[in-house]
């Protein structure tokens, strides 16, 4: 279940995540109204890291508030940014009520 870095960052661009450079990667999800969430990730910088392996891809899902699956559908393309949002907003709703 391991995912080529660059994928994986390419696609948390695609689904709009913003990014930003530090000692990691950043990438914290925007929603189309322009609003920052509290779903956000990161990668390593490290070059000798080429592909995300299974225990950091589920950690990341847990990170963007959905399970390994929905995660990897996401960087894979099933998953759409407007069902990605639907997802974290009725996620978000259960965690405040």
């Amino acid at each position: 279940m391991n995912r080529p870095k660059a994928k994986v960052e390419k696609s948390l661009l695609s689904k709009g995540f913003s990014r930003s450079e530090n000692d990691h990667s950043y990438f914290v999800y925007v929603t189309k109204d322009g609003k920052r969430t509290t779903a956000k990730t990161k990668t390593s910088h490290t070059s000798k890291m080429k592909e995300i392996p299974s225990n950091i891809l589920a950690q990341m899902a847990k990170q963007c508030h959905l399970q390994t699956q929905e995660f990897i559908d996401l960087v894979d393309c099933p998953l759409s940014r407007d069902r990605y949002e639907e997802i974290l907003f009725e996620r978000m709703r259960k965690f405040c009520s």
